[in-house]
């Protein structure tokens, strides 16, 4: 296993792909791989765009434009600009096209003939995304990699990101194990990938052709996505195309060597660059930004739950050491996944996040746009599907009940107060419906595999702090109200 013996001397003169380069943890990858390793040979950033000028646009703004990269430009300094230019090159193109939709023919060959490694991070993550375009990305965008990657001579390792909740509604131990192709979560035979990619298709060509405008389009199209997701066991597209795109890479990969990591619920970094931080409103965080603003008051969940999160630079350490201690087959275990969260070894639970919050908030409030500072309070937790319903259902009466006494001069007022009131609640009531299966979930992701990793990487580097990922060195008290929530305020609120 000489490609552990030292990790970052894997990395020196190395050619890596970066699929979905603007992505959380793209970005965080490629940092982290130019901090330790300026001696990487090139990386080449996938982005989506129509050209190369867009592409180079994107990647100012979208990524090196973030604050994630000030410790780089800080080692750096006036010399930063020269790295990226020598170490890193902007590709424009589209996983959802045959090799990966870039255009110009020299820069493909000249990609195919270099490449050592390729990182697939290109993903959508919405949950109820277009079910075109999140089989466009995660299930054929996964076939599209691995066709290119074969095409690639030098080729080491091919390491594909997808999700541990590719699992469903799975409750117990779920173990590290491939997906059979067409097998389901539900045991209902037939499912086709081919017939699924024809179907959607079919079905746009039938919105286009009745007129239907792009909103009535994204609508169906999105039913569409969550009824084939839930006709084979899924409870969401994500996690339905993802699965698909796992099936897929398998049964295409030939000899070919490939890792699938599978994180869980991917939280802002613990420690480097810098502790805290995160882009977007991620699973968890629109509960936080919802609790620490005063918009939420009560919460769905089974207290009791484990939630399992993982810290993101703790899933890229994961990844570089996966790739690295497969390269050439150097690890010898059978199955290449790795599940990279928490539940195992160190299990957060939804009451734990609850206090987080409460403690957090009520140390640091808020300040609205009107300067004053939010107070929270305990929240009301519903602890089941059902009682949740009650609690909407009473706010409903109790609005037609405001309906029924309203007098004429402000009738009309109340009435679009009651049908925004209206639109609000089925809102709610989808978002919840999409977020359900993760709230009362009862699964626990083993991670016998990824332990095997750290052990080898400590037993056969030096390097474990450096490529650090094991869960259980957490105090998860210290990182949410310390780190997380800090980073969260900082970056996300608005």
């Amino acid at each position: 296993m000489d490609h552990l013996r030292s990790i970052v001397q894997f990395l020196e003169d190395k050619t890596i792909l970066v699929t979905g380069a603007t992505g959380f943890l793209a970005k965080i990858f490629v940092e982290k791989v130019l901090r330790v390793q300026p001696n990487v040979k090139k990386l080449y950033l996938l982005l989506r765009a129509p050209d190369a000028k867009a592409a180079a646009h994107r990647f100012e703004n979208e990524v090196i434009g973030k604050d994630l990269f000030r410790v780089l430009k800080e080692m750096w300094g006036e010399n930063f600009r020269s790295l990226m230019a020598e170490k890193v090159a902007v590709v424009a193109g589209d996983i959802s096209f045959e090799d990966l939709g870039v255009q110009d023919l020299d820069l493909k060959e000249e990609m195919r003939g270099q490449i050592d490694v390729i990182i697939n991070l290109a993903a959508t993550t919405k949950f109820d995304e277009r079910y075109d375009v999140s089989l466009g990305i995660n299930t054929l965008g996964a076939k599209h990699v691995v066709e290119f990657a074969k095409k690639c001579s030098n080729l080491q390792v091919l390491v594909h990101v997808s999700t541990a909740y590719v699992c469903g509604e799975k409750g117990g131990l779920i173990k590290e194990s491939h997906y059979k192709m067409g097998q389901t979560l539900n045991g209902v035979s037939g499912l086709d990938i081919d017939a699924e990619v024809k179907l959607a298709r079919a079905k746009l060509k039938e919105l286009t052709a009745m007129g239907s405008s792009e909103k009535e389009i994204t609508i169906a199209m999105k039913d569409l996505g969550i009824s084939r997701a839930k006709a084979y066991g899924w409870p969401n597209t994500y996690v339905f195309t993802k699965a698909m795109g796992e099936m897929l890479m398998d049964q295409l990969k030939a000899d070919m060597p490939l890792v699938i990591s599978r994180p869980t619920i991917i939280t802002s970094t613990y420690m480097e660059p810098f502790p805290g931080w995160v882009e977007g409103v991620r699973t968890i965080d629109s509960i936080a930004v919802g609790y620490g603003t005063g918009k939420v008051t009560c919460f769905l969940c089974d207290p009791n739950g484990v939630i399992d999160v993982i810290p993101a630079d703790m899933v890229v350490n994961s990844i570089i050491v996966s790739m690295a201690a497969h390269a050439g087959r150097q690890l010898p275990i059978d199955d290449a996944i790795y599940h990279v969260g928490s539940s195992f070894g160190n299990p957060v639970r939804y009451s734990n996040l609850h206090d987080y919050g409460y403690g957090y908030f009520s140390k640091h409030p808020w300040i609205n746009k009107d300067g004053k500072a939010v107070i929270v309070g305990k929240v009301t937790i519903l602890r089941s599907m059902a009682s949740f319903r009650r609690y909407m259902g009473l706010r409903y009466l109790l609005l037609l009940k405001g309906l029924e006494v309203a007098n004429a001069a402000f009738c009309r007022s109340f009435q679009r107060t009651y049908h925004d009131m209206n639109r609000k609640i089925n809102i709610v009531m989808r978002l919840v419906e999409l977020y359900r299966p993760y709230l009362f979930f009862k699964g626990v992701f083993n991670d016998t595999n990824t332990e095997k990793l750290r052990s080898v990487m400590k037993e056969k580097t030096s390097e474990a702090d450096i490529f650090y990922f094991d869960p259980k060195c957490i105090n998860w008290d210290d990182y949410f109200t310390r780190i997380h929530l800090v980073g969260l305020v900082k970056y996300v609120f608005k």
